[in-house]
């Protein structure tokens, strides 16, 4: 790929200066100190990254095609492997303000009759952290509260990325260009940024087969969070926990799931399984995120009855309308993270099943991983920039391979409707607890830490894998202890001086 025109000439942020924002365009012969970051989408893996660039000293700059970023969509969650990362950033105790812990999974027929359920305490006990559940737009603010408003450019529609060895460059539709060192993809699963870079790629016989395939799309869902409600009437408003229940329809392909939330709310998602045939066919249909009339799916599904007393249709109708936003839940893994200046993270790169709860962990784990390996670049030149992008993909696919493979597992137990799923779901809500909770560990056991703040303080009682450490950020701290040595020394010597004049 090719920049277009002469690099030099390429537009600073609308607004503002070349000088005033620290933008340049880099030359191939020069070395830089710090590189500068465009991160294209405002979601929560764009926003972790833009956080962490804030807190490594990393300049960037966040572009959102929307006007406003209305985060829809119901219930989120963050657990084990992600909360050592936000305790480091210092975000637990606001985390707690808006949240309740989950306990147990439960599972019940249309009829109410209890299924089975997945305990979550043996979990909490081994990982030293509760999973904590949450309405998703009080994440979002949260994170958002933690990038200077002045970093974020919003009505920023992607069509083209160019790039080379001397920079990065990405085209808006409002004919601005903004430039840099370093491109990330933070902008979902129909990511514009993926998509020129897949057509470039596949214009030079670069693209892997598998990056040519559509996403696999298994289900429509329906979700929102009602306004606060009568704890008369749903008695369970009053825990402090979060009560996770999914009923499954019986003789349809049809579930849905109700979450208990703070502010006695109650957050709920309807799940319609789809064949092969209707997947084609709701692909050309998709609209992602976003509210509409959906009519025809809430009627199936409104005489549903929530274990919580009731029906479905009670909450959809105490759910403002323009909170209710109906999604298509694709999945696929795939291969190429990177080339040239650009990076992919979160579903981007990498969509899965939100049954295993781990899509947006997965999204600030890439954001983790990834600003680590910028933060080791210490001078900015094409080859260190490969070498850190290599790095991040090495780290990460594994660990997300997984997490996508374990949403399309717990996706097919906890909703699916065909007689070896539904066989399936008797036995793994039955196993013993023990059985239960091995089969997380490999998720609790990979943690990736900031590696350029203080690690906190260790609280599982299990083995966690080694993480790459920051050569940087230990060359840093020995040069800060040496220096605060030399200057207590230094101090010792004065006082010193002054007792024995004292003395004379």
């Amino acid at each position: 790929m090719s920049i277009e025109e002469d690099p030099a000439t390429i537009d600073a942020p609308a607004g503002i200066s070349t000088k005033s924002a620290k933008i340049r365009v880099p030359d191939a012969k020069t070395v830089l100190k710090k590189p500068v970051v465009l991160i294209v989408g405002a979601g929560i893996g764009g926003l972790t990254t833009a956080m962490l660039c804030e807190k490594a000293g990393i300049e960037y700059f966040v572009f959102e095609r929307a006007a406003k970023v209305k985060p829809l969509g119901a219930a989120l969650s963050v657990s084990p492997n992600i909360l050592p990362i936000l305790e480091q950033l210092g975000m637990i105790d606001d985390i707690k303000k808006f949240s309740l812990p989950l306990t147990s999974l439960d599972m019940y027929e249309e009829n109410l009759k209890y299924i089975g359920a997945i305990d979550g305490k043996p979990y909490r006990d081994l990982t030293g952290y509760p999973t904590f559940l949450f309405a998703r737009a009080e994440f979002y603010n949260l994170l958002l509260s933690k990038v200077p408003a002045e970093k974020i450019f919003m009505n920023k529609k992607i069509i083209s990325i160019q790039q080379n060895t001397n920079g990065a460059m990405i085209r808006c539709a409002d004919n601005t260009n903004y430039h840099g060192d370093i491109l990330v993809g933070a902008d979902g699963a129909y990511s514009a940024v993926r998509q020129d870079l897949y057509r470039h790629l596949d214009e030079q016989g670069l693209l892997p087969k598998v990056d040519k395939e559509e996403m696999n799309m298994v289900y429509l869902c329906m979700v929102g969070t009602t306004k606060p409600l009568d704890s008369q009437k749903y008695p369970v408003l009053e825990d402090d926990r979060c009560h996770f229940s999914t009923v499954l329809a019986k003789g349809k392909p049809c579930s849905s799931t109700t979450i208990t939330l703070p502010d006695k709310r109650i957050a709920w998602v309807t799940w319609l399984q789809m064949n092969k045939e209707e997947s084609k066919e709701m692909m050309f249909r998709n609209t992602g995120w976003g509210s509409e009339a959906n009519e025809h799916f809430i009627n199936e599904v409104r005489d549903f009855p929530i274990k919580h007393g009731g029906i479905l249709g009670d909450l959809i109708d105490a759910t403002p309308s323009d909170m209710i936003s109906k999604v298509y839940i694709e999945e696929k893994l795939h291969e190429t993270w990177h080339y040239c200046r650009t990076a992919l993270i979160g579903d981007a790169v990498h969509k899965m099943q939100p049954s295993s709860g781990q899509g947006a962990v997965s999204a600030m784990q890439d954001a983790v991983v990834l600003v680590n390996c910028i933060y080791e670049i210490e001078n900015v030149t094409y080859d260190n920039i490969q070498a850190a992008f290599a790095d991040y993909r090495s780290q990460r696919y594994e660990h997300a391979a997984f997490q996508v493979n374990l949403g399309t597992t717990l996706a097919k137990v906890m909703f699916g409707q065909r007689w070896s799923e539904r066989v399936a779901r008797k036995i793994v809500y039955n196993l013993p607890k023990w059985a239960q909770t091995k089969s997380h560990m490999k998720m609790a056991t990979y943690r990736p830490l900031i590696t350029f703040l203080p690690p906190p303080p260790n609280k599982a009682a299990i083995k966690l894998l080694p993480q790459k450490p920051s050569k940087r950020y230990a060359r840093e701290q020995a040069a800060r202890v040496k220096e605060e040595t030399k200057a207590k020394d230094e101090a010792a010597k004065v006082e010193a001086a002054s007792n024995v004049l004292t003395v004379v």
